[in-house]
């Protein structure tokens, strides 16, 4: 059935939605409601913090790696034994892929989903002007519904009373703007730490229960969520045949690199790695001396080996294992910090090296600004364990980290962004190796994670063959 849906955006980032959002989503649980949280955009950090409140997986809803099917198909699987969902923005609420459409923005999934939008508005320092910046966003997309504003930093009652006043009567011309459904008072002791490539994880105790419930009380506090929460579209419920699909019997078994170094994944990816026939078994290149038992693939996902490169350099055995799979022709798709994994080794930027497990034989070099950011199209140049030449797909790149790539290497990447073909080598492939800085959406192409399990499937039956003939 459709249930209550709104969707948490900002004016800009840094205006506090993410510290918004997880009150929000403390102050409905602690109402015994049963919340699904989504993030827009290919963030991997803030749907950890979503989880690590609700107790369930966040969903990644992007409007330029998913199309509006996927991503309706998404929000209605995510949500079918939920109360109520919370989707959290990306960036500011009109920022996406381009500059004048709205491909990847929030504005897109809100209207894609028919969601209103709460906007949280950074008020420090702001009295009359607040009116004219709401007034500028919430008539900037006719198309778009908004449950109302949040303005967050408020600096004490006076304040809080000029900012009411300023957006309750703003101009006529301007229309009645929204209504103030948050006055949430500045409290830097609420905000999360971050670090270079975002906030940090949940699974870095930054969401204690204590934090939790001050999250809660700060929002209860300084929202009017009852009003907000009875005046919320019900969305969702137009698809229900075609939401759930079956699931196959598992056929093969896949490694899945998670712990606090390997922690990136859009969920969406392992849900179609299940669906095509895997069987999804973590294991921690961190601390487990082998690899789990009969598996025939490994996901290595991306997260921060940078930060944990002295102790995965001295769990050999692991370091040791992921190789001999890979010298075995064992399917392996690794993506930004798992392809750093598969690197001879890492350097930070202090020049501390520290050995992987030289499955190519690259070095990746930490530097002090990112180098990469954006979202990718690629399309393979040859056949590799994501599908047949040609196969496209679609993702997102952001790494500090460089390879140093040896005179004469290519890739199997066509490289684009928003502006056309992108230079430089992309997706390498030794064996049944594929590697690259690239974090592919498998919803862009399911087949994708349909081909890795096949790949899998083929080098099992290829092992039992060969453990038929020498019996």
């Amino acid at each position: 059935m459709p249930i209550p849906t709104i969707v948490v955006a900002g004016t800009h980032s840094g205006c506090g939605k993410t510290t918004v959002t997880l009150g929000l989503l403390a102050a409905l649980v602690r109402r015994g409601l049963t919340v699904q949280a989504f993030k827009c955009g290919p963030d991997f950090i803030d749907p950890g913090h979503h989880a690590a409140v609700t107790g369930r997986p966040s969903h990644n809803l992007d409007g330029w790696m998913m199309d509006q099917k996927s991503v309706r198909h998404c929000f209605e699987r995510a949500t079918q034994d939920a109360d109520i969902a919370v989707v959290e923005g990306v960036m500011g609420l009109f920022d996406g892929r381009s500059a004048s459409e709205d491909d990847g923005s929030t504005a897109q999934i809100a209207k894609w989903l028919g969601a209103s939008v709460l906007l949280v508005v950074d008020a420090r320092s702001m009295a009359r002007s607040a009116a004219a910046l709401v007034a500028g966003y919430t008539g900037f997309d006719p198309q778009l519904n908004f449950a109302g504003i949040a303005l967050n930093r408020v600096g004490s009652d006076n304040h809080a009373s000029i900012l009411e006043e300023a957006i309750r009567k703003a101009p006529a011309h301007l229309a009645p703007l929204p209504p103030v459904r948050g006055m949430l008072r500045r409290s830097e002791d609420l905000s999360l730490p971050s670090r270079h490539l975002g906030l940090h994880m949940a699974d870095d105790s930054t969401m204690s229960a204590d934090r939790q419930d001050a999250l809660a009380a700060w929002v209860e506090k300084g929202m009017d969520l009852e009003t907000l929460l009875a005046e919320l579209p019900h969305c969702g419920g137009e698809t229900q045949q075609d939401r759930t699909q079956p699931k196959r019997t598992a056929t093969v078994r896949i490694g899945v690199a998670r712990d606090r170094a390997f922690c990136f994944y859009y969920h969406d990816n392992l849900r179609l790695l299940e669906e095509a026939g895997a069987e999804l078994v973590p294991f921690s290149p961190l601390t487990d001396s082998a690899l789990p038992e009969n598996i025939h693939g490994l996901y290595l996902g991306g997260g921060y080996p940078e930060l944990f490169a002295p102790e995965l350099e001295k769990n050999q055995s692991i370091r040791q294992a992921i190789a001999q799979f890979s010298h075995a022709d064992g399917p392996i798709y690794a993506e930004c910090g798992g392809f750093m994994l598969t690197m001879q080794g890492i350097c930070d930027a202090e020049g501390q090296r520290s050995e992987m497990t030289g499955i190519f034989p690259f070095e990746a070099t930490m530097e002090k600004r990112f180098r990469a950011l954006g979202y990718r199209g690629i399309r393979t140049r040859q056949d590799s364990p994501i599908g047949p030449a040609g196969t496209t797909a679609r993702g997102h790149e952001f790494h500090y980290s460089a390879p140093r790539l040896k005179e004469g290497t290519h890739g199997i990447y066509e490289v684009s962004d928003r502006k056309g073909p992108r230079s430089g080598e992309e997706g390498f492939v030794v064996r049944n190796t594929l590697a690259s800085y690239i974090h592919l959406h498998f919803a862009s192409n399911p087949e994708c994670a349909a081909a890795f399990v096949r790949c899998c499937s083929n080098w099992k039956a290829a092992q039992e063959n060969k453990d038929s003939v020498h019996g």
